[in-house]
C-alpha cells in the first residue's frame, strides 16, 4: 500500500497538468481570438501612449 500513497500525488498532478494544457489549447483561436487580440492591442496602445507622454 505504500506504493499507492507514493504514486498518488504525481498522478493527480499529472492529470491536472494535462487538463490545464488541454484547456489552454482549446481556448486558442476560435471566436475568442478576435476579442483577445483586441484587448492586447488596446493594452499595448495604452502603454505606448503613456510611455510617449512621459518626458
Amino acid at each position: 500500500m505504500d506504493y499507492v500513497s507514493a504514486l498518488l500525488p504525481p498522478v493527480v498532478m499529472a492529470a491536472f497538468f494535462i487538463a490545464l494544457v488541454v484547456t489552454i489549447v482549446k481556448s486558442q483561436g476560435g471566436a475568442n481570438k478576435a476579442k483577445e487580440d483586441a484587448a492586447v492591442d488596446a493594452a499595448l496602445s495604452r502603454a505606448e501612449s503613456a510611455r510617449q507622454s512621459q518626458p
